[in-house]
């Protein structure tokens, strides 16, 4: 019990720097540089894990991580660095909280995971609290980042899913969380570069507030969050995981209300608790299906033995 309490506690690290990021890519970091600002965030981040993990990919694990570094990374701060410039700080990061249920989605697509009912009414509250909060707001709601923000959920949502579903294979049990998650920086911050180069120019010009801005970005809400997120999500149940990730918009929303002066009006506050109760509705269930979920496991992991672990 004292175990899980503390990696929950090391997890919660996670949602709690990411709901922080969206405040500081909105009042420290540059405007017009989203390739460029995400590359700054990803490539650093990675050599930082590399040099600790000192573990380089082997086997599947090199187009591997360049695919989930595409989407858990390059492809997804880019997104985010969009959201977080366009919208609201409590907005941009409500949305992201429907995450969990595009997962389970995803998963029933990619691992037969059929979603229970919960899931079901979940999505659906979670949807009405969002349309809610983006359609009735007093503050201004700009469409481009809405849908930099939809996309940026959907990346991740899948590249999580493809990283259970790659992890549960015989080749992927055993490695290292610090080394999987520096392969997947590095890999998204490498296939940026050349983007940034060709769409924005030259990169932006930092004053102290920008590096200091890029400084939390890269170690607080990438190197140390993502650590610890891929930590906790290996020792502790999805379920308790997942309500954890509430702490992102929670944090996101207060940041935004007491930090940058953002009204929550009546209206946007129904609509938080509604999606704060989708995701609730959406979690996954009890032992019951925990025990599937881990006899699934079972049989890809036999099911890759017998296949030579491709």
């Amino acid at each position: 019990m004292e175990g899980n309490v503390r990696w929950g506690v090391v997890t919660g690290v996670a949602p709690v720097a990411w709901g922080a990021n969206y405040y500081v890519t909105h009042e420290f970091l540059p405007s017009g540089h989203p390739l460029y600002g995400a590359a700054i965030r990803a490539l650093p981040a990675g050599l930082l894990l590399l040099a600790v993990g000192r573990q380089l990919p082997r086997g599947a694990w090199w187009w591997r991580s360049v695919v989930l570094g595409v989407l858990n990374m390059g492809g997804f701060f880019a997104l985010v660095y969009v959201a977080a410039q366009r919208l609201p700080t409590s907005l941009a990061s409500v949305v992201m909280a429907l995450s969990p249920l595009a997962m389970a989605l995803i998963a029933w697509g990619l691992l037969g995971e059929r979603p229970r009912a919960g899931h079901l009414v979940g999505a659906a509250v979670g949807a009405g609290g969002v349309g809610l909060m983006l359609l009735t707001a007093s503050m201004a709601v700009d469409p481009v980042g809405v849908l930099a923000s939809v996309g940026a959920m959907g990346m991740s949502s899948l590249g999580y899913v493809l990283a259970k579903r790659w992890n549960a294979g015989g080749d992927g049990a055993g490695v290292d969380v610090l080394a999987s998650t520096a392969w997947q920086l590095v890999a998204g911050g490498l296939l940026l570069l050349p983007f940034a180069v060709a769409v924005e120019g030259a990169p932006p010009v930092l004053d102290g507030r920008a590096v200091l801005g890029f400084g939390y970005v890269t170690v607080v809400a990438t190197a140390v969050a993502f650590a610890a997120w891929f930590a906790g999500l290996r020792r502790l149940p999805a379920a308790t995981v997942g309500l954890i990730g509430l702490l992102n918009p929670v944090t996101g929303v207060l940041l935004g209300t007491a930090l940058s002066g953002e009204a929550l009006g009546a209206r946007e506050g129904c609509g938080l608790v509604l999606v704060l109760c989708g995701v609730f509705l959406g979690r996954p269930g009890g032992k019951g299906e925990r025990a599937a979920a881990a006899e699934r496991e079972r049989g890809m992991r036999g099911r890759a033995g017998v296949g030579g672990g491709k």
